[in-house]
């Protein structure tokens, strides 16, 4: 028997207009007026955007940062930020038009997850049990009530929010992943040609974005739901999806072997890097995946969890098996590879979004109020804290909360910024009348147990990203330094070598035009070296470039950072 039982007043659907506006409220803040941070792949991955826009053929085939290789992962994001650059750039400043890529990246995973899950909430298999007089819901008002939940859980997700507004080819990956879901749902119900071949694309999309490893484990997911009862699927997925997203992946490697980029190739690099990804699984693999997908998956872990549970008799309901069985290629990905780190685990965050949808009609009132209080108290003290924060900085007081503030941060300066404050003024006002509007009507409808958790973790974001973006930009970003080191190198036409690392490289050579090494400079009159506060590095061999051979120009570092410390040296002839 279905667990669902539903009348029609549970299945009112969010306005299209209302959607949007979150999504926007939730990706805007965070791209205007920051600066590339070194965190999350930010820097480097706009890096390889900038240099690309501003290259030849060979810096589009061949993915460095103004001449350090970077052949992992794969091109295809930063060929759609550098296009942005190229198209954006003289408007909008090379920084934010590169953003303008990240925007689309989400937008797509949000149209991706809502129709996915509209498309298996409108099944037979899934709608609710007839009520005995009649009510309830028509299959399309209950397929867009969960889609309307799937998206706030996707929009709720913690893990979701720095990788979803960085450069990167992550901000893409997750967003790719959800459109792979939505082209095997119509694969597997329309079982057509067409539908097969589309999946393969975004297979062979994914392969030119993060690698093989997850696209392979997909597919062979699929194959084998696939061999649970139907051999049409079967020969669909092995003589039309598996070439096709070979056929994609393959233009770059091809046009990589014919136009021999810098007179080489990535490919030997970049197979190396997904080998990499593939181990045996091990207990560390196994402890970050359960230390870190607790926080980095929540809200969405706790209702998938219940709405496995809940439609147990019902296993071989598409709307459970399809998103299990991306689920479970991504947690076994994470499982095997021996270098474990966040990226990983984006792939298990929509097929989440998308199960925990279909848990929200079976729970029980008391376990959505119980998420619904923890939602309120903790994103409220969080938000609070902001807010004191903010206050302390700019007043001074309470003094301990200032002086821990502002020690992290040596020689900033707080400044107030009008539109920011009211900014941060209307969306708190937006939560606290969301919530009271969630305490006293106490509505039916199934989105209910999540909007709570999404509206929360939007206005944090909000919040950090008006009255904190000052402070942060200053912990995060390179511009002071770079632009520093920049003003001691003469503007001629010299090079400098260094072993400073992707994102550091990257600041350095737009913020200050440091003209690194590129493929082909055999010797540099500049080197640059970066070390810690104690003079070590990773190759001792690097804090002493020999003396007599070069001379000191300049030694510093960022306010912010104790430990980096970098030196420029002069060749001396």
């Amino acid at each position: 028997m279905k667990p669902v039982r539903l009348p029609a007043a549970a299945t009112n659907a969010l306005p299209r207009w209302m959607l949007l506006s979150l999504c926007m409220l939730y990706i805007l803040p965070g791209l205007i007026r920051r600066d590339p941070w070194k965190t999350q792949d930010d820097a480097s991955g706009f890096g390889i955007m900038w240099t690309m826009a501003h290259g030849t053929l060979n810096d589009w085939l061949w993915p460095h940062i103004v001449g350090l290789p970077m052949p992992d992962k794969g091109p295809l994001a930063y060929w759609i930020g550098a296009l942005c650059i190229k198209l954006f750039g003289p408007l909008l400043g090379d920084d934010l038009a590169a953003r303008i890529s990240t925007i689309g990246f989400f937008l797509l995973g949000c149209i991706a997850v809502w129709y996915t899950t509209y498309l298996l909430g409108r099944r037979p298999e899934t709608q609710p049990l007839k009520l005995a007089f009649g009510g309830q819901p028509e299959p399309r008002d209950y397929g867009r009530t969960l889609a309307d939940g799937a998206l706030l859980i996707y929009l709720g997700c913690l893990g979701l929010l720095l990788h979803s507004h960085s450069t990167s080819a992550e901000a893409l990956q997750v967003s790719l992943v959800a459109t792979a879901m939505y082209a095997a749902v119509r694969l597997f119900d329309s079982q057509s040609l067409r539908h097969a071949a589309w999946l393969g694309a975004v297979f062979g999309l994914l392969v030119l974005t993060r690698g093989w490893v997850f696209p392979l484990a997909a597919w062979t997911g699929l194959l084998v739901l696939a061999c649970l009862g139907n051999s049409r699927l079967i020969m669909r997925l092995c003589a039309v999806t598996l070439p096709v997203a070979v056929l994609v992946a393959a233009t770059w490697i091809l046009a990589c072997r014919i136009e021999r980029p810098f007179n080489s190739s990535p490919f030997d690099a970049w197979m190396v890097w997904n080998y990499r990804q593939i181990s045996l699984p091990s207990l560390e693999s196994l402890h970050y995946l359960l230390k870190y997908g607790i926080w980095f998956a929540w809200p969405a872990w706790p209702f998938a969890g219940w709405a496995i549970y809940a439609w147990r008799r019902q296993y071989k309901a598409w709307h459970i098996t399809l998103p299990l069985t991306f689920l479970v290629s991504a947690v076994v990905v994470a499982l095997v590879n021996p270098h474990p780190e966040e990226g990983m685990l984006l792939a298990m965050l929509p097929p989440l979004a998308m199960l925990a949808a279909f848990g929200l009609p079976t729970m029980k009132r008391g376990a959505i109020n119980a998420v619904d209080w923890f939602s309120v108290m903790t994103l409220s003290f969080t938000s609070a804290f902001v807010w004191l924060a903010w206050i302390a900085k700019q007043t001074g007081w309470p003094g301990w909360l200032a002086r821990n503030a502002l020690k992290l941060v040596p020689g900033f300066k707080p400044e107030f910024n009008l539109i920011a404050c009211l900014i941060a003024t209307v969306a708190t006002i937006g939560w606290l009348a969301l919530v009271q509007w969630r305490i006293s009507r106490r509505p039916s409808v199934l989105w209910r147990a999540v909007v709570l958790s999404s509206g929360g973790v939007i206005l944090c974001w909000v919040l950090l990203m008006t009255l904190w973006l000052p402070w942060i930009n200053y912990y995060k970003s390179y511009e002071g330094v770079a632009r520093r080191i920049g003003e001691n190198i003469v503007p001629a036409k010299h090079c400098v070598d260094s072993n400073v690392g992707p994102a550091q490289r990257a600041s350095f050579a737009y913020f200050g035009g440091v003209p690194f090494a590129g493929f082909n400079d055999a010797q540099c009159d500049y080197l640059l070296l970066q070390d810690n506060r104690n003079g070590a590095t990773d190759n001792p061999a690097e804090t002493d470039p020999g003396k007599g051979k070069w001379k000191l120009l300049w030694e510093g570092r960022r306010p912010s950072d104790r430990d980096e410390r970098y030196r420029l040296y002069q060749r001396i002839h």
